[in-house]
């Protein structure tokens, strides 16, 4: 699976995603969220992604381009300042819930870093550049 999001501003308004990563295939699809950062859209697709594979007891890996998403995973923690307002509330509500999804699962699945450099864009990528 390869995660994404992207976000038109910053703050501004910020969707996320997993496919499939060698036919790319939707699994899941987040938003559009107001008020969101791309680092708060990887975060939480790492952790959807990671919810998805354990639910579903596949023998998958993770790809992501968010060195800040895999730390923010390790850490278990979003380390966003963006502040929590009536206009993002539905956002921090999900960043909320997958803190806590990390805190109280373990998981096995490898989760790489996708070389963009090396391979072109990730496959979950929304094409926006």
């Amino acid at each position: 699976m390869a995660v994404d999001a992207a976000c038109s501003g910053n703050p501004g308004v910020m969707e996320f995603r997993g496919v499939i990563a060698d036919t790319g295939t939707e699994v899941f699809h987040r938003g559009p969220f107001v008020e969101g950062t791309n680092n708060i859209g990887e975060f939480l697709a790492l952790v959807l992604g990671l919810a998805y594979i354990k639910k579903y007891n596949l023998n998958w890996v993770i790809y992501t381009d968010s060195v800040t998403a895999l730390a923010w995973v390790r850490q278990k923690r979003c380390k966003t300042k963006i502040e929590w307002s009536a206009k993002n509330q539905d956002l921090f509500f999900m960043v909320r819930k997958a803190e806590m999804w990390l805190h109280d699962n373990t998981w096995t699945t490898p989760i790489y870093k996708w070389d963009t450099k090396a391979w072109g864009e990730i496959p979950a990528d929304f094409g926006r550049k």
